[in-house]
């Protein structure tokens, strides 16, 4: 049982702070929330988002109508992309700036969510900018009150205190966490993901599978990080399949939304080491990989590396996913781990992303310089060495 792994006289931090709204039609709250904003004087903001989804989804039809009934003034940014860049969050802010925001909603997956925290934070600290946040050269305090309206299950950003900006002329891909960015208010709607296409499905779903893995056999791991952990795994074994084979399938896109909010929160306590404090790297330097597939291509290596310093929590959280085989060792585990991801759409590797060995020395290095990244590793469950770090690419390989 995974209770052998967690030490009773060590004193855990239990968080849960954000207020979600789930469920097809959530959305709709978000009327009551605008009314919350303009009663509290929140009455501009600027509003983060990517190029269509959030009009294709209906999200905008809602949002929009709701701001104006309530006579409040907003500006868009609806440039953020995949592994969104400083200087668009600067941008944003500016635009921020020019109307005196006071609150910031992001729509979308977790880009525009993140790149909403940032601007949160320069709102209040308007000499500042994105890149001196990511390079930690300020520790902010406060920020201004952020809603998220998610429209992908597997980030679990809309309820936790994390962001990512990518920095990439220095091949940076750092992570902040800061309670003053926890949103206010989340909306996870599944019948605004029902347009999800395969490949993203699969790839946020697997983006789930990584935060509980890394939640549950961290060295901050509690007693909440690993069952919410159990939790995440045993919905998506049973749902994303589903999902997969119709898009359109509102039970499948609850549950998955349900086991990435619960994901998010999972990591929020627990933390995170390897599969993303490599996989930064990875799209920091391809910063077309999507990162959750990114992370898929590293997991099966992380397993193995981590399996026997926590094998009774991994066997125990990954029993669907191991498909109740018995006496596993560290290679056993890897290897049903990769056949998992080969079932759900999950086959390439590193090499095929253009990743070579001659590679391997610069990934790894960027692992413990850039920003932040050496607090994640600091977490493993094993000693982060160079050589390990190493590994783990080189078998991704």
């Amino acid at each position: 049982m995974w209770e052998k792994d967690i030490n009773v006289n060590e004193v855990k931090e239990i968080r849960v702070k954000t207020t979600t709204y789930l469920g097809a039609g959530a959305i709709q709250k978000f009327n009551d929330i605008a009314k919350e904003l303009a009663h509290k004087g929140l009455d501009k903001v600027v509003i983060l988002t990517g190029k269509s989804a959030y009009k294709k989804t209906g999200a905008w039809d809602v949002v929009s109508k709701a701001l104006e009934e309530n006579n409040i003034e907003y500006a868009l940014f609806d440039k953020i992309t995949p592994n969104p860049q400083h200087l668009d969050v600067d941008e944003a802010a500016k635009l921020g700036k020019e109307i005196s925001a006071k609150a910031v909603i992001g729509i979308g997956g977790g880009s525009p969510i993140d790149s909403a925290k940032s601007v949160a934070i320069l709102l209040k600290y308007p000499e500042k900018t994105a890149a001196e946040l990511y390079e930690l050269k300020f520790v902010p305090e406060e920020a201004a009150p952020v809603i998220a309206i998610n429209l992908t299950h597997g980030t679990g950003t809309e309820v936790d205190r994390f962001a990512v900006v990518s920095i990439p002329e220095k091949e940076y891909k750092p992570a902040i966490a800061y309670d003053c960015i926890y949103p206010m208010y989340a909306i996870d709607d599944p019948a605004l993901m029902t347009s999800l296409p395969k490949f993203q499905t699969m790839s946020v779903s697997v983006d789930a599978i990584n935060h509980v893995f890394e939640a549950a056999t961290s060295l901050a791991a509690n007693p909440f990080s690993i069952l919410c952990a159990k939790e995440t795994v045993r919905l998506v074994h049973e749902y994303l399949p589903k999902a997969l084979e119709d898009g359109k399938d509102i039970e499948a896109r609850y549950y998955l939304s349900y086991a990435s909010m619960i994901a998010g929160t999972s990591f929020d306590n627990g933390l995170l080491h390897f599969t993303h404090a490599l996989e930064h790297p990875l799209s920091a330097i391809k910063t077309d990989l999507t990162h959750g597939y990114g992370l898929g291509i590293l997991l099966p290596a992380v397993v193995k590396q981590c399996f026997d310093a926590k094998k009774e929590t991994i066997e125990e959280i990954f029993e669907p996913i191991f498909s109740g085989a018995k006496d596993l060792n560290a290679e056993k585990a890897a290897e049903l781990t990769r056949d998992w991801l080969k079932s759900v759409g999950l086959t390439q590797t590193l090499k095929d992303e253009g990743f070579t060995e001659s590679d391997l020395d610069k990934l790894a290095d960027l692992a413990f310089t850039t920003p932040s990244l050496d607090g994640l590793l600091g977490c493993a469950p094993i000693e982060a060495t160079k050589e390990v770090v190493r590994n783990i690419y080189k078998e991704s390989l």
